[in-house]
């Protein structure tokens, strides 16, 4: 490629959207720099020996209500049907999750849970979502004692393992999102579009960035060959003044040199398993949110089924993100707190003294995406871009 007209850091949904959009609509050259060996980012996928698609970094499902996020993605993917359903290991037995009233019939006996179903539906109505914290303020003891089941068996100690944290450390406000389904739907997710592409993530992303002007560039450490010389505000691409836009989808402490200290990250350990049977669980995902060190087990074949006599699970570890350390420095979640936000806006700040500089994404924003939030992110900052070129 002669001198591109667009650098992208990163080629995960959010760098993928821009250079596809960049090079089919605006006709830039853009190239793609990829710190490892593969496209897609956290969303990539490959087959095993056994045809069986495994997610390398844990389960990616995809839902949205975004009409046009799901129409441009259908141009690089068919879909196979997918709805995700979650089952929560509690008190030995394996029930739905969200709770609603089937995990409801599940934990009480009958004559109690049709009591505390017709408490719910009356005080809220059927279809409802209820946060536990609004439970635990009702005048009826039945409710309260629900909403300390629900707090104490599902959420508090996952909470716990998920964020490193002692169960006093977990904001009122975190607890308020835990909710009670006042419904019979097992569905993780009410999107109207749910599905898996049905080749895979990594089809989908090959498709994406296969235009012939997207340059990739894999294992590359972009930090080492991008400089920010905030004298002048330029950007340097190779020891060079590179003219052209640069769109950054990683992490922003990296890209100014940890100048105002590393942003902590949540990061994550799964550990394979082939296991010789048929199925091995009767869900894709069990949570496990008491007394197991891992959270949750995954079962691949559930997402896209395939005939074999043998299954993959992962069974999935919380872990502090350490840059220096390779088995976990992989940034999954940002830690949200005051002091974190802060320092991030610092980085924000930096920004602002670079003109061709763009940033977005799940690490550049420090914020938690779902994969339908960062293309509809992408394909808004693109239509920015393109009405400043006009």
């Amino acid at each position: 490629m002669k001198q591109p007209d667009i650098i992208v850091v990163g080629s995960g949904f959010s760098g993928a959207v821009m250079a596809e959009r960049l090079a089919s609509q605006s006709n830039k050259r853009v190239l793609i720099l990829e710190q490892r060996a593969h496209i897609g980012g956290n969303c990539y996928d490959y087959k095993n020996a056994d045809g069986i698609l495994i997610h390398q970094y844990g389960p990616h499902l995809f839902h949205t209500n975004k009409q046009h996020v799901w129409e441009y993605l259908s141009q690089f993917t068919q879909w196979h049907p997918y709805e995700h359903e979650v089952l929560s290991s509690v008190e030995g037995k394996l029930v739905p999750l969200p709770f609603n009233l089937n995990t409801l019939d599940a934990l009480y006996p009958q004559e109690q849970a049709n009591e505390i179903s017709k408490l719910l539906i009356s005080h809220f109505g059927e279809g409802a979502k209820v946060p536990i914290l609004e439970l635990k303020q009702s005048e009826e003891h039945l409710l309260r004692e629900l909403s300390a089941l629900v707090y104490d068996k599902f959420f508090v100690n996952y909470t716990v393992k998920q964020w490193g944290c002692k169960p006093e450390d977990i904001s009122p406000e975190v607890t308020a999102r835990v909710p009670v389904v006042i419904s019979r739907d097992n569905r993780y997710f009410n999107d109207p579009y749910q599905a898996i592409p049905a080749q895979g993530y990594a089809a989908l992303f090959e498709r994406m960035l296969a235009h012939e002007n997207i340059e990739v560039q894999l294992n590359c450490d972009a930090t080492k060959r991008i400089a920010l010389d905030s004298a002048s505000g330029n950007i340097l691409f190779d020891g060079a003044v590179f003219h052209g836009k640069l769109v950054f989808t990683g992490m922003l402490d990296a890209l100014f040199g940890y100048i105002h200290g590393d942003l902590p990250y949540r990061s994550l350990r799964f550990d394979y398993e082939h296991v010789n049977v048929p199925f091995y669980q009767p869900a894709t995902t069990v949570n496990y949110p008491n007394h197991e060190a891992y959270t949750r087990i995954t079962e691949f074949k559930h997402i896209l089924p395939v005939e074999t006599p043998n299954t993959v699970i992962v069974k999935e570890y919380p872990q502090q993100f350490d840059r220096f350390d390779d088995n976990c420095n992989i940034p999954y979640y940002p830690v949200f707190n005051e002091a974190n936000i802060t320092a991030h806006g610092a980085y924000i700040a930096c920004t602002q003294g670079f003109k061709q500089l763009v940033v977005l994404g799940r690490l550049a924003d420090y914020k938690y995406y779902n994969m339908d939030d960062a293309v509809n992110n992408a394909l808004a900052c693109y239509q920015k871009l393109a009405s400043l070129d006009d």
